[in-house]
């Protein structure tokens, strides 16, 4: 049994360094994620230390060019598949993420435009409380007539985001600018 040429040969100076430049690029999208969303990414601790050291970097000079070598460095000994995974959600080309998230718009569409939508709701969130979701409603339809920011629109959004994920609260009124 032979195996051909092309499988034994190792990859060439130009598919390593191809490799290594995809691998820097990651580690420079590390860099520019917020230290929250870094925190929930695994990542080895020596790892996590070069992208924070990276960060407080704010002049792109010499110094900063070689912390993102040495994060291209420390990326050769990481799976960077989870990583692609996790920033992919972050700049959302996850299709399972988008599709969430334009499911959860759907459901705040058929809420405003109808309340017999918050039974449906409840049943699938029993902690949430309704009286507050109804006065989301009244006040998001109130902005759209009057033109205003919409506040209670994106606090319905919010809701319903953490209704999908399983953490709904009683008092969840969290705002956010994902629309």
């Amino acid at each position: 049994m032979s195996i051909p040429d092309e499988e034994q040969a190792p990859p060439s100076k130009t598919q390593r360094k191809r490799a290594m430049a995809e691998l820097q690029a990651l580690g420079e999208e590390l860099v520019e994620l917020s230290s929250d969303r870094l925190r929930k990414i695994d990542l080895p601790e020596d790892l996590r230390t070069a992208v924070r050291d990276a960060q407080r970097m704010l002049r792109h000079d010499d110094a900063r060019r070689r912390q993102m070598q040495y994060i291209g460095r420390l990326m050769r000994d990481v799976d960077p598949q989870p990583i692609r995974a996790v920033l992919a959600v972050v700049r959302g080309e996850s299709a399972d993420e988008t599709a969430k998230l334009h499911r959860i718009e759907r459901r705040r569409a058929e809420f405003l435009a109808d309340e017999k939508v918050l039974h449906e709701i409840a049943a699938t969130a029993p902690s949430i409380d309704l009286q507050h979701l109804r006065a989301l409603r009244r006040a998001a339809l109130l902005e759209q007539a009057q033109g205003k920011p919409p506040r209670s629109y994106r606090a319905i959004f919010q809701l319903l985001k953490e209704i999908e994920q399983g953490g709904a609260t009683a008092d969840s009124g969290v705002e956010d600018d994902h629309d």
